[in-house]
């Protein structure tokens, strides 16, 4: 392909828009670092222009920094702008307020299905809280069935509800059940919407990969040791998030360009939570309280590269049962019940975007309830683990292709359950993504499993071996 200067490609893709009638919306720019070719949508190594669109030849250049580009365009190297292209101007983002706020709300979502296939007789009896169709008598599923419903509704406030129509509630046999994931108001304090204090049921900004959306995930479920701390990622409670404005553009391209970014959560955030979990009402009057940061660095070549570590504390107030372990039949008993059991941890994470090559990991420590079957009680122990994951990306005609390969281990309560009974994880995940377009992904994984069933008491260690393969559509 003949690579065209600069200013040319301007020219080119405005002429072919003149010549077709296309109408003067705007668009998108970004020029590729190393060999100054302009592209429409973001990527590896290409840096964004700004927006823009086509004008006659009388047109003014815009004000401030994108006059200095439209100028740069349209002038050559004699200074003057050829008789027979259209100026280039840059676009004036249309006034908030000049649309009805019905108009400015968008609708999106995204929907996986999956099969699993157990390889051996002991592996059928695997089970993990990320995926209930692990386990005998399965076939299909629907594991996710989102639809979000997002958008400024004024110039200082947005909105965010996402409900679930793939969920299956506590003790149901069926599934599909919708019920709500997130409904939260971002309330902007300052013009440049570098702070916001977001109110609702949303994300608990606790660990990279739970903030991680699952439509962007590689690996099909997250990690246990980060993921057993705040049941479905979210919780109701108060937020604020500080993001300065090269932090904000930094998180939206590693999330646009299909660098798999985990969103902006600030790269200071803090705030509190009932602590019980998403879908669940606070049940000692006891509110957790969590601090965040995370920062994306940019180097020289291109390549970004995010640090950062989480903490939270409050008291979790467990579930308990009759249960029979050991031929004894027992309730267990609470420390602190009343106010509930201490819980608090803290984590940390680096991640090594793939450009083409990658690298993510996590590790957290803490002490929350655990079920001691010796003195029949439960009481505050100890826990830890984490994960770390390569992964190696491909672009071509093909679409993108991500092989990956994931470990991770946890030492640790499963609080959510009944009892809270310990948990023993040990597991490697290898797999490939392979995305042909935007709506459509699919992904084949194998792992090699080594879990505690805490499903039925007594609790067990499992090993087996499963193969997993996920169909992801996004509209």
């Amino acid at each position: 392909m003949k690579r065209l200067p600069l200013a040319a490609a301007f020219w080119t893709m405005c002429g072919t828009a003149a010549a077709e009638g296309a109408p003067q919306a705007a668009v998108e720019l970004y020029v590729d670092t190393n060999t100054r070719q302009i592209f429409a949508e973001p990527g590896p190594g290409r840096q964004r222009l700004g927006r823009f669109v086509q004008a006659s030849d009388e047109a003014t250049p815009a004000a401030g920094v994108a006059s200095g580009t439209a100028a740069a365009a349209t002038t050559g190297t004699s200074g003057h702008a050829p008789a027979s292209s259209p100026a280039i101007v840059a676009a004036k983002p249309a006034s908030s307020s000049a649309k009805a706020w019905y108009e400015k709300i968008g609708i999106r979502g995204y929907v996986q299905m999956r099969y699993n296939q157990e390889l051996g007789e002991d592996a059928k009896d695997l089970k993990s809280p990320g995926d209930r169709f692990i386990g005998r008598e399965q076939g299909f599923g629907v594991r996710r069935a989102r639809v979000v419903i997002s958008g400024d509704v004024t110039d200082n406030m947005s909105i965010y509800i996402q409900p679930d129509l793939a969920s299956t509630p506590s003790g149901s046999s069926t599934t599909h059940f919708a019920q709500l994931r997130d409904a939260y108001a971002d309330l902007w304090l300052t013009k440049d919407k570098t702070w916001r204090i977001r109110a609702g049921q949303s994300k608990i900004p606790y660990g990279w990969e739970d903030l991680q959306s699952s439509q962007n995930r590689i690996a099909l479920d997250r990690a246990d040791a980060l993921n057993s701390g705040v049941r479905d990622e979210r919780d109701l409670g108060v937020f604020a998030y500080w993001s300065p404005t090269v932090a904000k553009e930094r998180f939206a391209y590693l999330q646009k360009s299909g660098l798999k970014g985990s969103g902006d959560y600030g790269v200071i955030g803090f705030g509190v939570y009932n602590g019980q979990g998403a879908n669940r009402p606070d049940r000692n009057d006891q509110l957790h309280s969590v601090v965040h940061f995370s920062y994306p660095f940019k180097f020289a070549n291109g390549q970004y590269l995010e640090v950062g570590a989480d903490a939270y504390s409050g008291r979790y107030k467990v579930s308990t049962a009759s249960t029979t372990i050991g031929g004894r039949t027992f309730t267990p008993g609470v420390d602190a019940q009343e106010a509930g059991s201490t819980d608090r941890r803290v984590a940390a994470h680096v991640v090594y975007y793939p450009q083409p090559f990658g690298f993510q990991a996590e590790w957290t420590v803490g002490k929350g309830p655990e079920l001691d079957i010796a003195r029949r009680t439960i009481r505050t122990r100890s826990l830890r683990g984490g994960y770390a994951q390569v992964m190696y990306k491909f672009d071509g005609g093909f679409g993108s292709l991500i092989p990956y390969a994931k470990w991770q281990t946890y030492r640790g309560a499963s609080k959510f359950d009944t009892n809270t009974p310990r948990m023993e994880v040990d597991e490697l995940e290898a797999g490939v993504e392979w995305q042909p377009s935007n709506a459509i992904e699919l992904a084949v994984a194998y792992a090699n499993m080594r879990r505690t069933d805490v499903s039925t008491a007594p609790h067990r260690e499992i090993d087996g071996q499963l193969l997993r393969v996920q169909l992801q559509v996004n509209y």
